[in-house]
């Protein structure tokens, strides 16, 4: 029996296609299709957009999925999370949802939409939002394109947005912020219960948490004499302690370490005027803690 796993259509799916070819599974998929073909025949995907996934999920028609946590606290649906898989479209910072007026509107706290009028895709976390502040407003569903409503077709608007480019070049700004997301994979109750799909599942989460932690990392290979081992020792930054082999021949020593991807350009100048030789880095596809 396949795992009916549900994929974010639209603007994560290239993100989310990479990296489950850094974890192991190859999809492929005609432009027009909702079908993927995927090399594991233990795998049925279906590609939904990130807004309904939790429902067909909480239903039942698909085992599991990823989708953002804005789109599951949106629904208000009952699923179960697995794991917290934080990478976004550009960048693999969290996004916002916020709460964005013109620049010149006046609008300077969720107090004064007071009667007003706001265009989101997250009409139920912003009526929710709305109660919370005990502030009465027309909350109306917006097919994206938010940034274009104001103020001719709506005083405010709740977007998500990553880097806030969107908001600034359509003159908006942020007046308040309803949540931070990230993409979540989450399964319903029932396949969770389940051992086999259970055992897939968690297989699944250790694939791809260990992909998007090797994204961050490289390794590290240098040789270096034993009269600088321990100061050479002294200055890595590794994730465990680092792999030490003799040489062939008692001409000193190999060493193999993990580093995070950014320091290693400080690190690897400091290593060979240190005396190091021979330093190669390479690129990672799974870091499994």
């Amino acid at each position: 029996m396949s795992l009916r796993l549900g994929l974010p259509k639209g603007s994560l799916q290239d993100a989310t296609f990479s990296l489950f070819a850094k974890a192991g599974w190859n999809i492929r998929v005609d432009s027009r299709s909702y079908q993927p073909v995927v090399d594991d025949a233990s795998l049925s995907i279906t590609l939904i957009r990130p807004q309904e996934l939790p429902r067909y999920l909480e239903d039942g028609i698909i085992d599991a999925g990823l989708t953002g946590k804005d789109w599951i606290e949106d629904c208000g649906a009952d699923v179960h999370e697995i794991c917290e898989l934080a990478y976004s479209k550009a960048t693999r910072n969290p996004i916002r949802v916020v709460l964005a007026a013109g620049q010149n509107d006046g609008v300077e706290s969720v107090k004064d939409l007071e009667g007003k009028r706001i265009a989101t895709e997250y009409v139920q976390l912003t009526e929710r939002y709305l109660a919370s502040h005990g502030v009465n407003a027309k909350v109306e569903f917006s097919w994206g394109a938010c940034e274009v409503k104001v103020p001719a077709l709506a005083d405010a608007i709740v977007v998500n947005t990553e880097t806030g480019s969107s908001l600034r070049a359509h003159n908006l700004r942020i007046v308040d912020t309803l949540l931070t997301s990230t993409t979540r994979f989450v399964c319903n109750h029932a396949s969770w219960a389940d051992d086999v799909k259970r055992g897939q599942i968690e297989n699944m989460a250790m694939l791809l948490t260990g992909a998007l932690r090797a994204g961050e990392l490289v390794g590290l290979k240098l040789n270096v004499s034993e009269s600088i081992l321990l100061r050479v020792v002294d200055q890595l930054p590794a994730l465990r302690k680092p792999t030490v082999s003799p040489l062939y021949g008692d001409s000193g020593f190999a060493l193999e370490i993990i580093v995070e991807d950014k320091t290693s350009r400080d690190l690897i100048p400091r290593l060979k005027r240190a005396g190091a030789e021979g330093i190669v880095e390479y690129s990672l596809s799974k870091v499994v803690h």
